[in-house]
């Protein structure tokens, strides 16, 4: 199986030095991993010899009007999939030898590597556990409405179970019932934190109805974050909120 040029990859140099030096370190990994089966003075025996590398570039550059700034940037890219774990030094050797590991060795295409970078966004382990079995799928096919909406589900489905409310109750009016201050009700909600002053219960109740009218009820109509960071930053504060109701939950409660 023939090497696939960078050039081959990214063909016009004005586009590879536009991109992020992450993923210029995607495309110059698919590179490296094509060379894996290659005999030749650059790859041999699992091994990449970055001294090599380079100077193959300087001898027949994939970029004659621009290779030195194509240099700098691939330099950067070596060092991010070294410092991300993608490449390591070889064992018992001091220099230029190096090795693809074995999580560069998973990631051989764009989608490979398009879905690596997504998930980087949106760690699993750090969201809650709810949100990351139903909500982490469509994030990754970069469906970010729909991982929106159901993050929000959930929480609606966790608030009304804890509360006990009926079905027919939704949405930031079933935020207000759950969350209403023992100020602005004769009956607090059964979510409202009874230790916070009245001031920071009405807060809470703003927080759980503003998200709900912003993002639970706009996505099929108006605002929907289209960017994958800001769909994960807008993920993240959904389980915030969906940890919030699992302490304040009636049902976990200590005596």
């Amino acid at each position: 199986m023939a090497a696939i040029r960078i050039s081959a990859l990214v063909p016009r140099a004005e586009d590879l030095l536009a991109l992020e030096v992450e993923e210029v370190g995607g495309v110059l990994l698919m590179h490296l991993n094509s060379l894996q089966n290659n005999e030749n003075t650059v790859a041999h025996q699992g091994f990449i010899n970055q001294h090599n590398f380079f100077n193959s570039l300087a001898h027949y550059p994939e970029y004659p009007a621009h290779q030195d700034k194509v240099d700098g940037v691939l330099m950067e890219a070596w060092g991010w999939l070294e410092s991300a774990g993608f490449l390591a030094r070889a064992p018992d050797t001091v220099g230029a030898l190096f090795f693809v590991t074995r999580r560069g060795l998973r990631l051989k295409s764009r989608e490979d590597f398009t879905t690596y970078r997504k998930a980087s966004l949106l760690p699993k382990a750090q969201i809650h556990p709810l949100i990351a079995s139903r909500v982490y799928p469509a994030f990754l096919r970069g469906e970010y409405d729909t991982a929106i909406f159901q993050a929000f589900r959930e929480i609606e489905v966790s608030v009304r179970q804890a509360g006990q409310f009926s079905d027919d109750l939704v949405g930031d009016r079933l935020m207000r019932a759950a969350f209403a201050s023992a100020k602005s009700s004769s009956s607090p909600g059964p979510l409202t934190d009874l230790q916070l002053p009245a001031g920071e219960q009405e807060a809470m109740s703003h927080l759980f109805a503003g998200a709900f009218g912003l993002y639970r009820n706009s996505t099929a109509h108006r605002y929907v974050p289209t960017e994958p960071e800001e769909a994960a930053e807008v993920i993240m504060f959904a389980s915030q909120l969906l940890r919030i109701v699992d302490r304040l939950n009636p049902q976990y409660q200590k005596p």
